[in-house]
């Protein structure tokens, strides 16, 4: 590619919101206090962060949302780059993604590397989410349950 005609700037404004929010989220959680405030913390977080999504993606958050907290309750509301995720001593393990976020065709859920979704040599981590019928949901739930295991 000829660098006169690159209009690839770095980051996408989007991308650099994000980056922000996460460095928010690590300020926050240096900022000391009791575990339990912090949990309380991150689960108000993540309750904000749907409630402020547009009405597709927040839909999807919270039916994603209420799924992973019924299927993993070990698991830790928290947002991650701004959006709702999940944790396991401290290290996210799932996340959601709004299409709203980065300007997408489709939301998505995605499974970070301590996610036990291991299935031979090759498997997906992050999956396309349009909306959630019984199938999707009950995908979901198995995904997020194997997740944890």
């Amino acid at each position: 590619m000829n660098a006169a005609n690159d209009t690839h700037t770095g980051f996408s404004e989007e991308e650099r919101a994000a980056m922000k929010e996460r460095a928010a989220e690590l300020k926050a959680q240096r900022s000391g206090g009791s575990k339990v405030k912090q949990l309380e913390k991150d689960r108000k977080a993540v309750q904000e962060a749907i409630a402020a999504l547009p009405d597709e993606d927040r839909v999807l958050a919270e039916a994603i949302h209420e799924i992973v907290i019924s299927v993993a309750p070990q698991l830790d509301p928290k947002t991650y780059y701004g959006m709702p995720a999940y944790a396991r001593d401290g290290k996210v393990m799932i996340f959601f993604s709004p299409a709203s976020k980065f300007k997408e065709r489709y939301a998505s859920l995605g499974f970070n590397p301590d996610a036990n979704l291991d299935d031979g040599n090759m498997w997906p981590t992050t999956f396309a989410v349009l909306k959630l019928t019984d199938a999707e949901r009950k995908r979901i739930a198995a995904l997020v349950k194997q997740a944890v295991s």
